[in-house]
């Protein structure tokens, strides 16, 4: 089994967790919701939901991932990753805004809930649950770099975050009517910070990133193995998934002829390939004095 498919097999089953361990939670958090009245809660069991949704993305971004290269695609379809996240932080900014509409409903109605115990108990089960799923989201996105699955870590994060938030209120919620709608303007604004990490992530590499130290630091460990008086500059990075595109300029000697010139960046491009990964297009042009 190729590097590739384990890699989308590890997404598929990300997905498939976080669909079932999201589906079971919902139900919880909706029935207690319903019982106390609780609009945090509810619309707590609500955003559980849209993680389902997003993994949901997660998988269907993990199948069209493994589709090859064609005459329509020709560096594969590695970006439906960054689509996909995309999706993703505009629906947690849809339930961010769900959010402050509700709770400033409920501070308006001036009507205080009664949480009870079974509320606590959901609550604190939400929050190892959807804690456990983050944190396995966030592995399997280190072990694949998939950007897909650390935005959906991120969305089961801040599920964890804004169930702890509700609990800490259920706590205090005898000594303040309002808690119910000030909990849910919190939750949302921790929903809007997470949705502003994944959306400016994916959108930056979506329209073209500069390649950072440490990237640069490996191209020219491999440059100065070939030939150390060849000179890089004028780096563009393009990556479709695992796929990665790389052009840059490389000042040569002026007397080297053409044959020279082109077996030296040749060479380039095959070792930055084979220790790399990366495909590379290079433009030679003459070192002047």
């Amino acid at each position: 089994m190729s590097v590739e498919m384990k890699k989308s097999n590890l997404a598929l089953f990300e997905g498939l967790v976080s669909i079932g361990g999201n589906t079971i939670l919902f139900g919880l958090k909706l029935w207690v919701g319903i019982i106390t009245g609780s609009v945090a809660l509810t619309a707590d069991a609500w955003h559980t939901l849209t993680d389902s949704i997003s993994s949901a993305i997660v998988i269907f971004s993990a199948v069209m991932s493994r589709k090859p290269a064609d005459d329509e695609h020709p560096f594969g379809h590695g970006r439906t990753d960054l689509v996909c996240s995309v999706i993703i932080g505009v629906l947690l900014t849809v339930i961010g805004l769900e959010f402050i509409i509700k709770s400033i409903g409920q501070l308006k109605s001036g009507t205080p809930v009664d949480f009870g115990l079974l509320a606590i108990v959901v609550t604190s089960i939400s929050i190892v649950a959807k804690e456990t799923m983050a944190q396995f989201a966030f592995w399997a996105g280190r072990k694949t770099k998939s950007p897909t699955l650390k935005a959906d870590g991120w969305h089961h994060r801040t599920d964890a975050l804004s169930s702890i938030v509700v609990l800490s209120g259920i706590l205090v919620s005898s000594f303040f009517w309002w808690i119910d709608g000030v909990l849910g303007i919190l939750v949302a604004l921790m929903i809007f910070y997470a949705s502003y990490q994944i959306l400016s992530d994916s959108i930056n590499r979506l329209i073209g990133e500069k390649p950072d130290k440490k990237f640069l630091q490996k191209i020219n460990v491999v440059l100065a193995a070939i030939k150390p008086e060849v000179l890089p500059h004028h780096f563009h990075l393009h990556r479709y998934g695992d796929h990665i595109e790389l052009t840059f300029h490389l000042t040569m000697a002026p007397e080297l002829t053409l044959k020279q010139a082109h077996d030296q960046a040749n060479s380039i491009e095959q070792d930055l390939r084979d220790k790399l990964g990366i495909e590379a297009t290079i433009h030679m042009e003459p070192h002047e004095e």
